[in-house]
């Protein structure tokens, strides 16, 4: 199958079921999005704790943490990275975790596709994420300008490792990981699931079923603004990051 970007859109080819590896977004598919925007509750946005927004003004990630430098600027790019801190830090607000815990679930989400080989099903890329952050921990949380613990080490791995097995597929060793940081893991689930809106059928998107997370429905709303906004921004010929920040001060996170 061809990696290659292709002239049709995301939307035509995900009809055609013919997506391709690396998945970029185009002009049609983003004003799909906005011409499907569901009926969403308008909720308070949460303010960010002062932490969060330092962590947040650290999301230029390098591309040489992806595994594959090619989906830097694809739908599991940097901009889903960023953004999906962004909304691990909202529901870190939401969940009142401690500053410890709110920094590890925001580091978590950030890095938590950054060793994908593709954008289409990669079964096993959250185990091989969690491996590349405890070999690289010094590195990531000295790039947040935080250091490194054992206990946030395991906690941040754990959560990256299981956030691409579905809950009901949790073996009896997930259940027992997933219980020693139960937190962390259920608000970084529920923000990478947040930033579904980005993908080019109504069945991908956002859906409660699958998370463990009381707040999710109140952040819907916001994540997919942010999804608008950025991938406009980005369309328009701001970077990766300047894009989602962009978002990020519109809706006045940062």
């Amino acid at each position: 199958m061809s990696t290659t970007p292709l002239a049709a859109s995301l939307i035509d080819l995900a009809a055609r079921q013919q997506l391709p590896l690396h998945q970029h977004m185009d002009h049609a598919t983003i004003a799909w999005i906005s011409q499907h925007r569901p009926e969403l509750p308008q909720t308070p946005v949460p303010v960010l704790r002062l932490q969060s927004k330092e962590l947040l003004a650290h999301g230029g990630l390098p591309t040489r943490w992806w595994a594959d430098p090619r989906l830097y600027t694809s739908l599991h790019g940097v901009r889903h990275a960023v953004r999906t801190a962004a909304l691990a830090a909202v529901l870190a607000e939401a969940n009142d975790l401690d500053d410890a815990d709110a920094a590890t679930a925001t580091l978590a989400a950030a890095v938590h596709d950054c060793q994908r080989r593709h954008d289409k099903d990669d079964h096993g890329h959250g185990a091989r994420a969690a491996i590349w952050l405890a070999a690289n921990a010094d590195t990531v949380w000295g790039h947040f300008n935080l250091t490194a613990t054992p206990r946030s080490i395991v906690q941040a791995a754990t959560a990256i490792r299981l956030h691409d097995i579905p809950y009901e597929a949790f073996t009896s060793n997930d259940k027992t990981d997933h219980a020693r940081a139960e937190r962390i893991t259920d608000v970084v689930k529920a923000a990478d699931a947040l930033d579904r809106y980005r993908l080019p059928k109504l069945k991908w998107w956002p859906d409660a079923r699958y998370v463990h997370e009381p707040a999710f429905d109140q952040m819907r709303s916001l994540a997919f603004d942010l999804v608008l906004i950025s991938e406009r921004a980005y369309l328009a010929g701001a970077d990766g990051t300047a894009a989602v920040r962009y978002a990020l001060a519109e809706k006045g996170l940062v």
